[in-house]
């Protein structure tokens, strides 16, 4: 009887987790709930995607990457449709996520060294309050901006009989700056979620992190809802 509940009691965050977020359960606090979580993975799927199919044609040193899709043609072909259902993730994640990425007075101080020292992880844990950091709230904005700006640069390369050479060629200078930037930015944000923050990528697994977690980078959010240390135990 005590390993069955037992197991229910390790099983209770994730159930919880598939409907709530922002809720603490047993020694586990509930950051990020199933829709959350699915969002986010399609972002990253359909980005990657665009990686695999892109990058062949980009530069043909990465020719290689192109048999995984079943040869270049087949790159070139489905490369602007996963683009396209990468922004639409994007979107759908933009409007979701919304609502906690309004910047706070004191994550004011985030853009220039602080967002520098953020990304080597150089400084303290975070103090300000809100379920995210200034950092955080940065990259959001980035993803989605430079989303609309591969979509928007990419319109003109995939239909180039519809546009100027003059507009085709700044298009395409403007595809690949953008794509540089935010795959150097995935790369950090890879890095962030897991080797340098350890107890945050269950976050986006298990949709909970502990409360141990909670507690040292985002203090502010773990008294918002645990309302303490051992109060609101589920």
């Amino acid at each position: 009887m005590s390993s069955v509940t037992h197991g229910q009691h390790i099983e209770a965050p994730v159930l919880t987790a598939r409907s709530r977020d922002n809720v603490a359960v047993g020694d586990e606090i509930v950051r990020h709930r199933f829709a959350t979580r699915l969002i986010h993975w399609s972002v990253a799927i359909t980005f990657f995607l665009c990686v695999i199919t892109g990058m062949p044609i980009w530069i043909p040193i990465f020719g290689w990457m192109a048999a995984l899709v079943g040869g270049l043609e087949v790159a070139r072909l489905i490369h602007p449709y996963t683009g396209v259902l990468f922004f639409i993730a994007s979107l759908f994640q933009y409007f979701h996520w919304l609502p906690d990425m309004h910047f706070e007075k004191d994550q004011k101080g985030w853009f220039g060294p602080k967002l520098v020292s953020y990304l080597r992880w150089d400084q303290e844990p975070a103090t300000e309050g809100g379920k995210y950091n200034g950092g955080q709230k940065f990259f959001f904005y980035m993803v989605n901006l430079a989303a609309l700006g591969l979509l928007l640069s990419g319109i003109p390369m995939w239909f180039p009989l519809n546009f100027p050479p003059w507009l085709r060629e700044v298009c395409y200078l403007v595809h690949d700056i953008t794509f540089i930037l935010f795959f150097c930015s995935i790369v950090a944000h890879i890095y962030l979620g897991t080797a340098a923050e350890p107890g945050t990528f269950s976050a986006m697994t298990r949709g909970t992190v502990t409360r141990r977690w909670a507690r040292f980078h985002h203090p502010q959010w773990f008294r918002d809802v645990t309302g303490g240390d051992e109060a609101k135990r589920t």
